[in-house]
């Protein structure tokens, strides 16, 4: 009976796994509900329809391809585009991307159209 009271206390190793698991698990539930800042957010319509009311110009028709522009199927630059659009008043312009198209030119083509008084801008999506 000695021998039983005798024994010795061993350390248990805390296990890490767990620990690790509820560190990502508070991770992951901080970062998903915090806010963060949008400095370089760009305001954009989806094409997805039902507008409220008919434009009373035709849509422009603007095609974004890797190495070209074209605005109703005649090639423009940037400030053409931006040139025609001021010509045309106020309306909607429709966006075509291409394959190949970057970012920058996105987002160059974009800031254009929304520079231009009265005009708006809608993605449709991919053109082959």
């Amino acid at each position: 009976m000695p021998e039983r009271m005798a024994l010795t206390l061993r350390r248990r190793r805390l296990p890490l796994t767990a620990l690790i698991d509820v560190i990502f698990l508070l991770l992951l539930f901080f970062m998903l509900s915090s806010t963060f800042v949008r400095q370089g957010e760009l305001p954009l319509d989806l094409a997805m329809g039902g507008m409220p009311s008919a434009p009373e110009t035709p849509p422009a028709f603007v095609q974004l391809r890797a190495n070209d522009l074209r605005l109703d199927a005649a090639r423009v630059t940037v400030e053409g585009l931006q040139i025609e659009l001021a010509a045309r008043g106020e309306g909607l312009a429709l966006l075509a991307l291409g394959e190949g198209v970057n970012a920058q030119a996105f987002a160059e083509v974009l800031q254009a159209v929304q520079s231009v008084p009265g005009w708006r801008l809608a993605v449709l999506g991919t053109t082959p």
